[in-house]
């Protein structure tokens, strides 16, 4: 399917809901082909190759609001389901805050979303990505097992109409690379994940480097032990620390504002984290993993600045929560909710080397285990495990410890950002340093 094919497949399914009785309808068709290589050892333990295509239909009628998903895209098909769809419309109860956006994208900007190199690869060279993947990590003796080398890679096509006369559509493709190497520390077993993803093919990270990293991410944790319980200075390496802000993402997000589940709520305006903490979601920048030239139900993205130099500035929006709590969309609806763009902390102008060099006495955490973060109250803590710092200098690796705080400490707590940060998924961020934070272990 070609995505004008997908935009009048769309515009079809608006005209059903309408002539079905909605007042009001929103149809968005995705289409996605997609591929999947694993490696195990010298064989090819996963092969998968898809094309999936869905049509997505949100409809109002009297400001009800009903919703219907399917992959049968016949016309009878598409009437009957529609048709079902309003009469159960009328069953809902009436919500003043659900209707179509005021305001949709203007303009539909080329954001350099797609690559025809992805789109245009061979199938035997995706492959062997995978496979050089895994002989790479296990040149290294110490390797001895892998939870699998991975090649992956996507052409999806995005096309919304609604009955208020919108229509846009947009192709985009992304590929990745990661693996899982097992290395043998004595009788211990440590293992470790690293990869690359982008936009476009030649801005992968190399096959060597991909390995290389994850390599040394499972060797560099041979003769772990438990670090003393106490305070300490945290270093979060980038990996890590995109997942503290994928947290934090839920914390401004306004469907968990409007219900109590955010602890930040009635904080807009204060000072919530340090100077260097800038925060910001931006869909409009071009080449990178979130972004797109409108969200899922026909807004404009975006560039929202979340925190300003550690003061609160916004809160992420659709049209529902925007209307419920007094704001405008910052245009990020996944048309099911509120999702980031390309949600990323500013980094500094250090290396993470540099970072490290300047901590008399902390841990550099590379990789966190379990899930035991609040958003109502903030709460942080973590298993964790990583390199112990003395006099800025890496001494040993720890591992079977807890970080505990709360997401209020460490953003006023960050007192560096490095400079690497990599935009290889929607949420980013570049390694920081915490001054402080409390450690449990021995």
């Amino acid at each position: 399917m070609t995505e004008a094919q997908a935009l009048e497949r769309a515009q079809i399914a608006v005209e059903m809901a309408r002539e079905a009785g909605a007042d009001a309808a929103e149809a968005t068709v995705s289409v996605a082909r997609r591929f999947h290589a694993e490696a195990r050892e010298t064989t090819v333990s996963k092969l998968e190759q898809s094309v999936g295509k869905t049509l997505s239909v949100r409809l109002f009628v009297d400001g009800r609001k009903a919703s219907l998903a399917t992959s049968d895209f016949s016309e009878r098909a598409m009437r009957g389901a529609l048709e079902r769809t309003v009469a159960q419309a009328r069953f809902v109860a009436a919500d003043e805050f659900a209707a179509l956006p005021d305001r949709f994208a203007g303009d539909c900007p080329d954001l350099a979303l797609f690559d025809p190199a992805i789109a245009q690869r061979d199938g035997e060279p995706r492959v062997e990505d995978a496979l050089e993947l895994e002989r790479l990590i296990r040149s290294d003796a110490r390797i001895v097992n892998s939870s699998g080398s991975h090649y992956q890679d996507a052409v999806s096509i995005t096309a919304i109409a609604t009955s208020t006369g919108f229509s846009g559509s947009y192709t985009s493709t992304r590929a990745g690379r990661s693996t899982g190497p097992v290395a043998l520390d004595g009788e211990i077993k440590r293992t470790a994940h690293y990869g690359t993803a982008a936009r476009r093919f030649d801005e992968l990270e190399s096959l060597e480097t991909v390995a290389r990293v994850a390599a040394r991410r499972a060797t560099a944790l041979f003769g772990a032990r438990k670090p003393p319980t106490g305070p300490c200075t945290v270093i979060f390496e980038r990996d890590v620390a995109a997942q503290v802000l994928d947290d934090v993402f839920g914390a401004v997000s306004a469907a968990n504002v409007s219900v109590g589940n955010s602890w930040l709520i009635g904080r807009a305006g204060e000072r919530v984290g340090s100077d260097v903490v800038t925060i910001v979601d931006d869909g409009r920048m071009p080449g990178k993993l979130g972004s797109s030239p409108f969200d899922g139900e026909g807004v404009a993205t975006q560039r929202t600045v979340v925190f300003e130099r550690g003061v609160l500035k916004s809160f992420l929006y659709d049209t529902y929560y925007a209307r419920k709590l007094g704001a405008a969309s910052t245009g990020s609806s996944t048309g099911s909710g509120i999702g980031t763009a390309n949600f990323y902390l500013e980094p500094g102008a250090a290396a993470l080397d540099d970072l490290i060099a300047s901590t008399q006495r902390g841990v550099l955490v590379l990789d966190t285990i379990g899930f035991a973060t609040e958003h109502a109250s903030g709460t942080y803590s973590r298993g964790a495990r990583g390199l112990f710092i003395e006099r800025g200098e890496v001494t040993h690796a720890v591992d079977e410890f807890t970080i505990a705080g709360t997401y209020g400490e460490i953003l006023a707590g960050i007192d560096a950002v490095a400079n690497d940060l990599r935009f290889d998924s929607p949420v980013a961020s570049p390694s920081f340093r915490v001054a402080q934070m409390t450690i449990s272990g021995n």
